[in-house]
């Protein structure tokens, strides 16, 4: 997952990405709703964490320019103003969820994966390819009911290609879905985790899931490499 932080506190905006990097997400962070308008143009974010009270247009004006631009990733709305009224206004202004500061941050990256399985598509709890099972909120991985442990970044990547299996995915965006914009390396990064993802997923188990689409990127495969 990839998400969009739009806080204009340092301290809070450091402990959000602090949290969702623990999580397992990639996190860019925006101090106001305009630089948060031309970076969700520019990238495609899996879920926003929107603060309301923001410098220059605040999180309500936001978040309706956002849906107006037909930016739809869930927004997740945080606000220190628990009215009735301010609720009503994020929700109908377009925003998926609502919480009140204080918050447990444990509960707010719950609450992500949560909005980013809400979609036409059916996306289940634990992503399951061929003998392939992902838990993404326990960060857990089995192959044929053993347990494989994954570091950081190949988790990531894994679960880019589980939520797309036997689609082409180029180097760059698989850099994009696991790497946040502090990150400046673009070389062969990709190329070494997922050298390290198939010594971890495939080769003990004889088989080849991962497969490489020469000249374009990887793609695992529909089967999961049964």
């Amino acid at each position: 997952m990839r998400v969009l932080i739009v806080e204009d506190t340092v301290k809070m905006a450091g402990q959000l990405w602090r949290a969702l990097r623990g999580a397992g997400m990639a996190a860019d962070v925006a101090i106001n709703g305009e630089d948060a308008l031309w970076m969700a143009d520019a990238t495609s974010y899996d879920a926003v964490v929107l603060d309301v009270m923001l410098p220059g247009i605040d999180g309500f004006e936001t978040v309706r320019r956002l849906r107006a631009a037909g930016r739809w990733a869930p927004v997740l709305m945080l606000t220190a103003r628990g009215s009735l009224e301010d609720r009503v206004a994020g929700l109908d202004g377009g925003a998926d969820d609502y919480m009140t500061k204080p918050f447990e941050l444990q509960e707010l990256a719950a609450r992500l994966r949560a909005l980013v399985r809400r979609d036409t598509v059916e996306r289940p709890t634990v992503l399951e390819v061929g003998s392939l099972r992902l838990d993404p909120a326990g960060r857990r991985v089995w192959r044929d009911g053993h347990e494989i442990d994954l570091t950081e970044k190949p988790f990531a990547l894994l679960e880019t290609f589980m939520r797309r299996p036997g689609v082409t995915l180029t180097r760059f965006g698989l850099l994009e879905s696991g790497w946040d914009h502090a990150y400046e390396g673009r070389s062969n990064v990709v190329d070494q985790h997922v050298l390290a993802l198939r010594a971890r997923i495939d080769r003990p188990f004889g088989v080849r899931s991962i497969e490489t689409v020469r000249g374009r990127g990887y793609r695992l495969r529909e089967d999961g490499g049964r």
